[in-house]
């Protein structure tokens, strides 16, 4: 199981590492790109709302694939859809067709998916008090590909000038190919498949379990049946209805836990995306140049990303809980450095880093504890839906930013979003309050499959 484990997270780092910078390459020129198609520069943030759009609504659809045939083939397929997306993006700038460009964009985000999914796979076989750690390992590996990415834009857009393709669109042609590298990659090393091995573990662990329950009673048991009753990890709705949005919501219906995590990674996510957008508009209007701008996103990257092993220690040492507090404290520090810089630029970039750090012990701990909080059969679907409300929360978030910075200022936009912590806040202390209730056990540690199994 230790090789395993390693194997699995070996193979997971190094196609995040893939993917993200096939992601952050494309990225990078997304808006630059529907500018010069559609000659409207209110029209390009269009492109980016397109793939934020396109990750949301692919996410549940591809978690129920991985809920019946596994991460690898969830994994392969988002990554195939998203090498296919690249490729309409750039048949899109060829034409000079930009509905056909936004169409590209909304697949393009299918790669989005995968990188998020990508580190719930990790946590499949990690051990309980290790599933933070494996988590962020998993984050931290994005930081290659959120580095390196912008910075071979320029030499993707050389390569294909030669080809009659526009220079923007040549960061796409490098995404799609790197997407379907990775998706190979996958296909061909991970393996076993680190759901349905953990899967397998649950429920050989619930047999186990049965047995041992029925083995003092009479073999015809008490109402002249068998004596053995199913094993708890298969009751029930445990096949097709478990990978539903239905049995997702039913599971974190059933788990305080799991609505708080729900809530700390949507809203550690809305503030994060909320703030950034806006950050280089603030920066601009008080003379910042490209330079200086960039080095402030360059800082918050840095936080986002660097710092994620930190934060997965952190949650495993302390609990998730206690991360999560903190996640609301560095963004609320954040929101408040950033919206009262008012031109003070060593004071922006402060903020931006501790704005990607709370994200970044946000993510972990809250990625952690839903995970810890549902049972097995019912993750792959949980998950899912976790980033379908991440993602459809942040891209929310993102195109109402703008309105607010123009009708109410920057200040405004960061107070708001330091408001949408308090209700994370507010739960995560009540649920502090049940784990003192308990005797000092932990209840965000726990393992629910095994809890199950026992039942």
């Amino acid at each position: 199981m230790a090789r395993l484990r390693r194997r699995t997270a070996a193979v997971l780092v190094v196609s995040q590492m893939l993917g993200g910078l096939g992601v952050a390459t494309a990225v990078t020129l997304a808006a630059v790109l529907a500018k010069e198609i559609s000659g409207s520069e209110a029209l390009s943030g269009l492109a980016s709302t397109s793939a934020v759009i396109g990750t949301a609504l692919l996410s549940l659809p591809l978690a129920s694939l991985m809920a019946a045939r596994g991460r690898r083939a969830g994994l392969c397929l988002a990554y195939l859809i998203g090498a296919a997306g690249g490729a309409v993006v750039v048949t899109g700038a060829v034409l000079g067709n930009f509905p056909l460009l936004l169409l590209g964009m909304t697949a393009f985000g299918a790669s989005s998916c995968a990188n998020l999914q990508a580190r719930y796979a990790a946590a499949d076989l990690a051990a309980p008090d290790q599933r933070a750690r494996a988590i962020s390992f998993v984050v931290w590996a994005t930081t290659v590909g959120a580095v390196l990415g912008p910075n071979i834009a320029g030499p993707a857009g050389d390569s294909v000038t030669g080809a009659g393709i526009p220079a923007t669109a040549g960061a796409f042609v490098w995404g799609s190919a790197v997407f379907l590298v990775t998706a190979v990659l996958i296909h061909l090393l991970l393996r076993p498949d680190p759901l349905l091995t953990a899967r397998a573990l649950a429920d050989a662990e619930a047999d186990a379990a049965s047995r041992d329950a029925s083995s003092g009673e009479a073999a015809t048991g008490p109402e002249g049946g068998t004596g053995v009753h199913p094993p708890a990890a298969r009751r029930g709705t445990a096949g097709g209805g478990r990978r539903s949005l239905r049995a997702a919501l039913a599971a974190v219906a059933g788990s305080a836990n799991a609505k708080l995590a729900l809530v700390t990674i949507a809203a550690a996510h809305t503030a994060m995306v909320s703030i950034m957008v806006m950050t280089p508009v603030d920066l601009g209007r008080h003379g910042a140049d490209v330079e200086l701008i960039g080095l402030v996103i360059s800082a918050h990257i840095v936080g986002m990303y660097a710092f994620s092993p930190l934060m997965g220690w952190l949650a495993d040492r302390f609990g998730r809980l206690p991360v999560i507090v903190l996640s609301v404290a560095l963004l609320t520090c954040a929101a408040s450095l950033a919206g009262t810089a008012d031109g003070h630029h060593t004071q922006s970039g402060l903020g931006l880093f501790l704005l990607g750090l709370g994200w970044s012990a946000g993510l972990v701990s809250g990625s952690a504890l839903l995970t810890d909080s549902v049972p097995q059969r019912a993750r792959a679907a949980v998950q899912g839906l976790s980033d379908l409300i991440m993602n459809a929360a942040a891209g929310a978030g993102g195109a109402l930013a703008g309105l607010v910075v123009s009708t109410a200022g920057y200040g405004w936009l960061n107070t708001f979003a330091a408001v949408l912590l308090v209700p994370v806040l507010f739960m995560t202390l009540a649920g502090l309050a049940r784990r003192e209730t308990t005797g000092g056990r932990a209840p965000d540690a726990a393992d629910v499959s095994a809890d199950t199994a026992r039942k």
